[in-house]
């Protein structure tokens, strides 16, 4: 019997990168069994929206000025994440931060990707925070979404060494390009329903 389609929508405010890895992923056959049905950015010139035009997704801009609330405009997503009959969510350098009406909503449906190997140097600025402590390894996590800035459970890391003269552009350019290879990873495993969630820990099926 064939498997359900996973329909995903994606959450951006910029240049959508990690959007275009997994675009690409699903398109060449490497996630099978899931379809793009939306992209919506919080910012009306995110380049994440001309991609998400050059493969014919239908994109979306929810202008947050235009709501009285933080919730009220997560309400407005939610609306429109089930209009699109979303089973996913993915955030792609989404700057917003996420309201219990999404996280909720999308418990273990909704999935992050952070430029540092949490719990460290959670939030904003995480390469360069990474430089200040002066760690040795740094690179990506792809974790559930909650209600705690980048608290959700891990699903999986990928490491990149700090070199000696790096500065915050050289190291987040090194790590992009392992977030690009974690993303779709993180998505297709989802799809294939791989993941086993229990708390904190979420094991990956063979």
């Amino acid at each position: 019997m064939d498997r359900i389609m996973t329909n995903i929508s994606v959450l951006v405010s910029g240049r959508g990168t990690n959007l275009q890895s997994v675009i690409d992923a699903i398109e060449n056959g490497d996630i099978s069994g899931a379809k793009i049905v939306a992209v919506i950015s919080d910012k009306k010139e995110a380049y994440a929206l001309t991609r998400a035009k050059n493969h014919n997704i239908p994109g979306i801009f929810a202008d947050p000025k235009s709501f009285s609330s933080r919730e009220a405009y997560d309400d407005c997503l939610l609306d429109i994440l089930k209009e699109n009959k979303t089973d996913l969510v993915l955030l792609a350098g989404y700057l917003r931060i996420i309201t219990g009406r999404l996280t909720l909503a999308y418990e273990n449906k909704m999935i992050n990707i952070h430029p540092s190997l949490l719990p460290a140097f959670p939030g904003l600025h995480a390469q360069k925070q990474a430089l200040e402590y002066g760690v040795k390894v740094s690179g990506c996590t792809v974790h559930l979404v909650e209600p705690a800035l980048d608290g959700g459970p891990v699903i999986l890391q990928k490491t990149v060494p700090v070199l000696p003269g790096d500065t915050e552009e050289t190291l987040a350019a090194r790590i992009l390009i392992e977030e690009n290879k974690a993303y779709p990873e993180a998505v297709k495993l989802f799809v294939e329903n791989k993941l086993r969630i229990n708390g904190r820990n979420v094991t990956i099926l063979e």
